[in-house]
C-alpha cells in the first residue's frame, strides 16, 4: 500500500540514480588497468566520481577531468578541475587547452582512457579560430534558449569546437583510446553525448548553420564567417579513430527499469512510454495528463495503481523572464492539464539534480496543487506563460532538492494513478 505518494515517488528518483552511480556501475567495465603509461581524461558533471571509481580499482593516475563547480571529488592521482555549466567559462577554457596538450603527449605503446557523460559540451571549451570565449558563451545562451532538441545544439556545438565531433581522440592518437561514457540524450547516440569528443561525425558546418536559421537563434557575425570556412570536426571513417572504441555503459533506460522494479514490488502496473521522449515540456505535459486521465477513468475500485514513467530530454522555448527548466515546467503544465483530478501524483526531476536555470532537481504534485496555490495567491497559467515554475513550486515547498548526484541520465517523469 502506498500511503505518501509524495515520497513513494522520491524513492522511484532515488532508485534510478542509484543505479546510475559510476561508483556502483563502472567497475564492470573497466578492462585491467594496462601495462606501461595510462592518462585518464574526462569531462562531464559525473566525471570527476567516474574518476574516482577508476582509481578505486586501477590506484593512482596520470590525468586530467574537467566537471562543473561543486562536483570535485577525491582523486589520488588525477587532477580534478571544477569549470562553469551551461554556459562556459575560462576555467573550462583553461582546463581544455591543459588536455588537449596532455593527450597530445600519448605515443603508440599508451592508453587514454576518456570520461564522458552530459555536461561536456559546456565544460570542453576551445572555440575555433575567430570565434572568442564571449561570443561561444552568447551561442550557448541563445541555445539554450531556443527550445532546439539536445542533439541539434550539439550540432552547433561540435562545429564551433577544436575539441567535440572526434577531435579529442584525434588528438590522442596513435594512442589506444577507450571511452567509457554515460547517456543523457535521447536514443543514447554517442555522437550527441557531451557534443561526441572521441566519436567522429558526419555532419557538415551547413548542418550547423541550417539548426542557428531553423531555430533562430541569434549568433554573432564570427559564428557565421567560421563556419563558412569550415571546422575540424573528424568524419567517421578519419584514420586517426581507428584506435578508439566508444562504450555507453550507463543509460537512462537502465535506470528507469530499476525504477519500475521496485514499483512493481510496490504492486504498481507500471507502463514505461519511453526512456527517450523529446519535445516541448509543456506539449509533452498535456499529453500525458490526457493518458493519465485515461487510464484513471478506466480503473475500477480495487484496481492496482497505474505507474507511468517516461525518461528523455524536454526543452523549454524560453518566452517569459522567470526561472524555470523542463521538469518544473513540465509538472507546472501537468498539473494544470490534470485540473486537481483525484488520485493522480507526479514528479519530474533531472537525474544530475539540476533542472534549466535552478539548482533544483525538479517537483512533484498531487491533486491539490492548484488549490495550494490560489491559498498562496499564486497564479500558475502566469508562471507558466513566463517560464517561471520553480519560483512557482518553491513556493509551494514542492520542490525536488538534492543536491550533486554525480550522475547524469537525463530526465525522470512518474506520474502515479490511483482510485
Amino acid at each position: 500500500m502506498i500511503d505518501r505518494p509524495d515520497l513513494f515517488l522520491r524513492r522511484l528518483f532515488d532508485r534510478a540514480v542509484e543505479v546510475a552511480d559510476p561508483m556502483r556501475s563502472l567497475k564492470d567495465f573497466l578492462p585491467e588497468k594496462p601495462m606501461g603509461r595510462v592518462i585518464v581524461i574526462g569531462a562531464g558533471k559525473a566525471s570527476a566520481r567516474m574518476a574516482e571509481a577508476v582509481e578505486a580499482v586501477w590506484g593512482p593516475c596520470e590525468g586530467l577531468v574537467i566537471t562543473r563547480y561543486g562536483y570535485a571529488r577525491p582523486c589520488q592521482g588525477i587532477e580534478i578541475v571544477e569549470a562553469a555549466h551551461p554556459v562556459p567559462d575560462e576555467a573550462g577554457l583553461e582546463a581544455t587547452a591543459r588536455m588537449l596538450s596532455l593527450v597530445e603527449t600519448a605515443g603508440e605503446g599508451d592508453f587514454v582512457l576518456a570520461l564522458i557523460s552530459g555536461g561536456a559540451s559546456a565544460l570542453l571549451v576551445q572555440p575555433v579560430a575567430g570565434v572568442s570565449l564571449a561570443e561561444k558563451q552568447a551561442v550557448n545562451r541563445a541555445l539554450l534558449a531556443s527550445g532546439a532538441p539536445i542533439d541539434r545544439m550539439n550540432t552547433v556545438r561540435k562545429h564551433l569546437s577544436r575539441v567535440k565531433g572526434g577531435q579529442l581522440a584525434a588528438a590522442a592518437w596513435p594512442a589506444e583510446l577507450l571511452a567509457l561514457i554515460i547517456s543523457d540524450v535521447p536514443g543514447d547516440d554517442p555522437a550527441f553525448i557531451g557534443s561526441g569528443p572521441t566519436v567522429g561525425d558526419p555532419s557538415s558546418p551547413d548542418d550547423a548553420l541550417a539548426v542557428i536559421d531553423r531555430w533562430k537563434v541569434a549568433v554573432p557575425r564570427s559564428v557565421r564567417e567560421a563556419l563558412s570556412h569550415g571546422s575540424g570536426v573528424v568524419q567517421p571513417d578519419d584514420p586517426r579513430l581507428a584506435r578508439a572504441r566508444n562504450v555507453i555503459y550507463a543509460a537512462p533506460r537502465q535506470s528507469l527499469e530499476a525504477a519500475a522494479a521496485l514499483a512493481r514490488e510496490a504492486g504498481c502496473d507500471v507502463r514505461l512510454l519511453g526512456d527517450a521522449l523529446e519535445g516541448e515540456a509543456r506539449e509533452v505535459a498535456a499529453a500525458q495528463a490526457k493518458e493519465a486521465l485515461d487510464a484513471r477513468s478506466a480503473m475500477k475500485p480495487g484496481d492496482p495503481p497505474i505507474l507511468l514513467l517516461s525518461g528523455g530530454e524536454l526543452t523549454v522555448t524560453r518566452r517569459g523572464d522567470g526561472i524555470g527548466g523542463p521538469n518544473a515546467e513540465f509538472c507546472l503544465a501537468l498539473a494544470l492539464a490534470l485540473d486537481g483530478a483525484e488520485g493522480i501524483h507526479a514528479l519530474a526531476c533531472d537525474t544530475d539534480g539540476v533542472d534549466g536555470a535552478a539548482e533544483v532537481a525538479g517537483a512533484v504534485i498531487g491533486p491539490n496543487v492548484l488549490k495550494d496555490a490560489v491559498d498562496c495567491g499564486l497564479d500558475p497559467r502566469l508562471a507558466l506563460e513566463r517560464n517561471d515554475a520553480h519560483s512557482f513550486f518553491a513556493a509551494l515547498d514542492a520542490q525536488v532538492v538534492t543536491g550533486p548526484t554525480l550522475t547524469n541520465v537525463n530526465d525522470f517523469r512518474a506520474i502515479l494513478i490511483r482510485t
